[in-house]
C-alpha cells in the first residue's frame, strides 16, 4: 500500500517540486520513497514518484519507481494484485529479481501491452511510462478500492493518489466546482469523475488512460454493468453449487489477501461480514489471527460483546477498545486533512479509530466490506422490494405523488420510504429513495443563477442496466456509486491514515463475477438479506452468534451540530460569511440553518430531518476553511 503521484508535462516542474508534492502523503507510505524525473520528447518532461509502505519485500528491491530488466518500462504502483504468484508462473520468461508484485505489473505489460490490466487481479492504481513508444497509462482496479486523481491543464496531466500532491504542484488554482455541490450535500460524497476542483478528476474504477503527446484515451476494461450480465446469462443451475462455489471463492480470496511479509489481522464487528472473513482467515492459520472491534459505552449501539463472543468461538486474538462520544469527536478536526474534498460519511470517524487500534499491531488488516452490495444487505433494499410489488398493482394520481390502486388509506400506512420509491414514476430514479423535499433543499443551497447549470442530484443511469428487478437495479447503482465513492474512499483514507492496508475479500475479482452467476433468489430468499453468505457463515459459527437484530450505529451528528459545534455552524452560515466567499446562496442557507439549528427540522412539516444536509455543509465549510482560507 502506497501513494504515487507524477506529471507529464512542458512546464518545468523541478525534482525537488515533485518530492514535495510526494511528500504531503507521507501517511500512505512512511517506509520508503522514490522520485525520478525523465525526459519525454516533444518539449515534456515526465516525473514519477512513489511514497512506500512495505507488505512485500522488504527489501531496497521493492523500491519504486521500478524499472524493467532493460530500462524501457518505468511504475509507480499502489495497492497489491493478489495474482502475482500465479502470474508468475505464466511469465517464467521474464527475469524477476524481486518477491514483490509491483515487479509482475512490467513483466504482465511486456507479454501482454494494456490488456495487461484483464490479467491483474487487485486492489490498484497504477501509472506506467513505456519509454519505446512514449505510452503512460494510469489504471485503476475494477471497483475502485485504491483512488487516482489526474488535473488537466491544456496538454500537461498531473496524476496522485490523494488530491494533496495536486494542490501542491505548481501552477495548481484551486477553482471550486461549484454544480457538484447540491450532489455532495445530498449523498454526502462526490461521484467519480467528478471533484470538488475544476479541471481535475476521478479515473473512473476499471478504466485505463493512455496519454501520448498530450493525446488522452480513456477506456473501459471492466464494469459492473458488463459483469453483471454475462454473469447472469450463465447461472448457477443450483444452490447447493452456489453455495459451494462461493465459498470456495471466498476461501481463495481470504487465503491470497493474507500473504503479507508483516503482521496481519482483521476488523471483526459481528456482523455476518467481517465475521465471515475473519473466521476464513482463521482456519487458514496455524496460530491465532488478530482481529479489532471498537465499541460504545451505549448498549443501543454496542455489539463489541458479540464481536468478542465470535471471537472466542474462532479462537482468534482480539482486541477490543471503547470509546466514548469524546474519542470521537476528536475525529472531527482530521476529516478535512486526510479527506482532500468535502466527504461527510460520518461513519468515517469510527473506521479511523478502529484503523488506529488495529495499526499498534498489524500493518495489514481485513475487511468485509462489499457483501452488502453483493448479496442485498442493506435494508433499503426491502423498501425497494415493497414498492416493486405496490408498483405493479397500477397507479392513480394522488396529490403530487402516484399512489397504488389500493387506495389512500393503506397508501397512507405505508412506511415513508416505500412511499417514496413507489411514488417516484420517473424510470430513471424509480428505485432511488430521494424525496422531493431533501433534493430541494440540497438545490437550493446555490444562488439561483448556478441552480440551472448544478448537475442533477440523482444519478440518471438505472434504466441502463437493463434489469426489470428493482432490487438488482438498486444493488448495481450502489455498486457503481455508493460503494465505489463512499464505502471505499471512507475504508482508503481513514487506513491509510494511520499506514494501514485495508484489504476486501469480498470484493475480490473472482467472488464478484460470480455472485452475478447466483440467482437473486439465493441472497434474497423470503425476505432473508444475504441469506446465502449468511448460510456460509453458519458452516464457521453458530446459527445464536450471528443471528440478532443489527443495532447499528450513528454518530451524534444532530447532537454535536445543535451543541459543541453550533457556534462554527453559525459562523460558517452567517450572511457576511457566505457573501465573502461566494459558493451559496446567503439569504437561503442563513435563514435554513438558522431554523434548523432552533428547530432540528429547517422550518419543515414535522419529521423533515434535515441533519444530513447540515453535516454536509459544515464539513464542506471546514474543508474550505483548511485549504482555501
Amino acid at each position: 500500500m502506497c501513494g504515487i503521484c507524477g506529471y507529464i508535462s512542458k512546464n518545468s516542474i523541478t525534482t525537488d517540486q515533485l518530492r514535495a508534492m510526494n511528500d504531503t502523503m507521507y501517511h500512505r507510505g512512511p517506509d520508503d520513497n522514490g522520485v525520478e524525473v525523465y525526459d519525454y520528447g516533444g518539449g515534456y518532461c515526465i516525473g514519477l514518484a512513489q511514497r512506500r509502505l512495505s507488505i512485500l519485500d522488504l527489501s531496497p528491491l521493492g523500491h519504486q519507481p521500478m524499472h524493467s530488466q532493460n530500462d524501457d518500462i518505468v511504475v509507480v504502483f499502489n495497492g497489491e494484485i493478489y495474482n502475482f504468484l500465479e502470474l508468475k508462473e505464466k511469465i517464467k520468461d521474464y527475469p524477476f529479481k524481486t518477491s514483490c508484485d509491483t515487479e509482475v505489473i512490467i513483466a504482465a505489460y511486456l507479454k501482454w501491452g494494456e490488456d495487461f490490466v484483464s490479467h491483474i487481479h487487485g486492489m490498484f492504481a497504477i501509472a506506467l511510462f513505456d519509454k519505446r513508444n512514449g505510452n503512460v497509462y494510469l489504471v485503476r482496479d475494477r471497483i475502485g478500492k485504491k483512488p487516482l486523481y489526474y488535473w488537466l491543464d491544456g496538454d500537461n496531466i498531473v496524476f496522485a493518489s490523494e488530491l494533496k500532491p495536486i494542490v501542491k504542484c505548481p501552477g495548481f488554482v484551486q477553482k471550486i466546482r461549484k454544480d457538484v455541490i447540491p450532489r455532495y450535500l445530498h449523498h454526502q460524497y462526490i461521484k467519480a469523475p467528478d471533484t470538488i476542483y475544476q479541471n481535475v478528476y476521478k479515473l473512473e474504477s476499471g478504466c485505463l488512460l493512455k496519454f501520448n503527446l498530450g493525446k488522452i484515451e480513456i477506456k473501459r476494461y471492466w464494469s459492473v454493468k458488463e459483469a453483471y450480465h454475462k454473469g447472469a446469462f450463465n447461472p448457477v443451475k443450483s444452490y447447493e453449487e452456489a453455495k459451494s462455489g462461493l465459498k470456495e471463492r471466498l476461501n481463495k480470496a481470504v487465503a491470497d489477501r493474507m500473504i503479507a511479509d508483516v503482521p496481519l489481522g482483521a476488523f471483526l464487528s459481528g456482523g455476518y461480514d467481517s465475521s465471515l472473513v475473519s473466521a476464513i482467515a482463521q482456519s487458514h492459520s496455524d496460530t491465532p489471527i488478530k482481529t479489532f472491534c471498537i465499541g460504545f459505552d451505549d448498549p443501543k449501539y454496542n455489539e463489541a460483546q458479540y464481536a468478542k463472543e465470535i471471537a472466542q468461538h474462532l479462537g482468534t486474538n482480539h482486541t477490543e477498545l471503547y470509546i466514548s462520544e469524546r474519542d470521537m469527536f476528536d475525529m472531527v478536526d482530521s476529516i478535512p486533512k486526510y479527506y482532500d474534498e468535502p466527504f461527510a460519511d460520518s461513519s468515517q470517524i469510527p473506521t479511523m479509530l478502529v484503523s488506529k487500534l488495529a495499526k499498534k499491531q498489524v500493518t495489514v488488516a481485513l475487511s468485509g466490506d462489499g457483501g452488502d452490495e453483493f448479496f442485498c444487505g442493506y435494508n433499503v433494499y426491502d423498501n425497494v422490494a415493497t414498492a416493486q410489488k405496490i408498483d405493479a398493482l397500477g397507479a392513480l394520481s394522488y396529490g403530487a405523488c402516484q399512489i397504488p390502486v389500493v387506495g389512500g388509506a393503506l397508501w397512507k400506512k405505508l412506511p415513508f420510504k416505500v412511499r417514496v420509491v413507489a411514488g417516484n414514476r420517473n424510470p430513471e430514479t424509480k428505485v432511488q429513495l430521494a424525496s422531493e423535499w431533501y433534493l430541494k433543499a440540497a438545490m437550493s443551497f446555490l444562488p439561483k443563477e448556478d441552480r440551472e447549470k448544478a448537475m442533477m442530484i440523482k444519478y440518471p443511469i438505472e434504466s441502463g442496466y437493463g434489469v426489470n428487478n428493482w432490487q438488482v437495479r438498486r444493488m448495481l447503482l450502489d455498486m457503481d456509486t455508493y460503494l465505489t465513492d463512499d464505502i471505499m474512499v471512507k475504508m482508503d483514507r481513514a487506513s491509510m491514515k494511520y499506514s494501514l492496508e485495508a484489504r476486501c475479500p469480498i470484493l475480490d475479482t473472482a467472488v464478484m463475477e460470480y455472485s452475478y452467476r447466483i440467482p437473486h433468489k439465493y441472497k434474497y430468499f423470503k425476505g432473508d438479506k444475504k441469506h446465502i453468505l449468511k448460510d456460509i457463515a453458519y458452516d464457521y459459527i453458530p446459527k445464536e452468534l450471528l443471528d440478532r437484530p443489527k443495532k447499528g450505529f450513528c454518530v451524534p451528528l444532530d447532537a454535536w451540530m445543535r451543541g459543541p459545534l453550533k457556534g462554527k455552524l453559525v459562523d460558517y452560515s452567517s450572511k457576511e460569511y457566505l457573501t465573502r466567499q461566494g459558493i451559496f446562496d446567503p439569504e437561503y442557507v442563513n435563514k435554513f440553518l438558522s431554523a434548523y439549528l432552533q428547530t432540528g427540522d429547517a422550518g419543515a412539516a414535522t419529521g423533515k430531518n434535515y441533519s444530513r444536509i447540515a453535516w454536509s455543509f459544515y464539513v464542506f465549510q471546514q474543508w474550505y476553511e483548511h485549504y482555501l482560507l
